[in-house]
């Protein structure tokens, strides 16, 4: 099996369409003339920078990523190709024109991400709870907190706030501090910070547009 990119004349795929129905994705598209069988590949990044719908975001085009053989029959047997996709986070389907050159699958890759269907299965809920533990008459509290999360999330997606007086209200209303490790699908129970008695902590996405539209955060105390 090799790639090679499309040229014009060469067989390549359009109007490739998804529909989604309770977890279960079909594909669609136009098949090129004298194309009897195609690739099919799946990734599930749930942080694809820039892959909306449509995006040309998706895995690398190698032969070790997990491609699935379709036939143009199964295709008319079947009415389009079915998925079935579980959990939250972004899809990404990528369609391959196939011929067979000397006994080897040779595969088109299209730059104009014609063959490519990015889109979201909905966002995942990462509920956060902040303790404070404290004497009355310290200088100084312990802060806990802990991130539950239905998937993994990176450390760059998330960052605390820091704010004498008050909670704060958005990222920018006090001191930054990044994390150090990634979130595990799971309950996540930080290491205690130390901050003034007069400090309170709460968590925000680094990137709100970015993160926002693959978590769901809920605040606690």
């Amino acid at each position: 099996m090799r790639f090679i990119d499309a040229q014009p004349g060469d067989p390549v795929i359009r109007g490739l369409s998804h529909q989604l129905d309770e977890g279960r994705c079909t594909l669609r598209w136009q098949w090129p003339e004298g194309i009897q069988a195609v690739y099919i590949g799946r990734a599930f990044d749930i942080l694809a920078e820039d892959a909306g719908e449509g995006g040309a975001s998706a895995p690398s085009d190698s032969p070790s990523d997990k491609l699935r053989l379709y036939t143009r029959n199964e295709y008319k047997a079947n009415n389009g190709y079915h998925d079935r996709i579980e959990g939250v986070g972004r899809v990404i389907y990528t369609v391959y024109a196939s011929v067979t050159e000397q006994g080897d699958a040779v595969l088109f890759r299209q730059p104009d991400g014609a063959n490519r269907a990015v889109f979201s299965t909905g966002r995942a809920r990462v509920t956060v709870s902040i303790r404070e533990k404290g004497g009355w008459l310290q200088k100084f509290k312990t802060v806990e907190i802990r991130v539950t999360t239905e998937v993994p999330i990176p450390k760059e997606a998330l960052c605390y706030v820091k704010k004498q007086g008050s909670y704060p209200a958005h990222k920018e209303d006090g001191t930054v501090y990044p994390f150090v490790m990634d979130f595990a699908a799971g309950k996540n129970v930080l290491p205690a910070i130390e901050v003034g008695k007069n400090d309170y902590v709460r968590l925000f996405f680094t990137d709100g547009k970015k993160y926002g539209q693959l978590f769901e955060l809920v605040q606690g105390r």
